[in-house]
């Protein structure tokens, strides 16, 4: 089985600790509940993510090179 997690087009996926995730709450003055969802069973996700972590994107982007987006493991 092809583990996707490792293919080149997957982006970084990182589970932030709860004083990253707080610092980027109040950078963007929203509640952990507002950030976009990932389900658990997404195979991208690190093997250590669990429902309520809040997940680090790191993104190629062709207008800033790279592009960090977070999303909240829900079931």
């Amino acid at each position: 089985m092809v583990d996707v997690s490792q293919h080149d087009l997957v982006p970084e996926h990182t589970v932030l600790d709860e004083g990253s995730v707080d610092d980027v709450l109040e950078e963007y003055d929203i509640d952990r509940t507002d950030l976009p969802k990932i389900k658990r069973a997404d195979p991208a996700l690190p093997d250590e993510a669990e429902v309520g972590n809040v997940i680090e994107i790191v993104r190629n982007s062709r207008t800033t090179d790279e592009a960090v987006v977070y999303r909240l493991v829900v079931e």
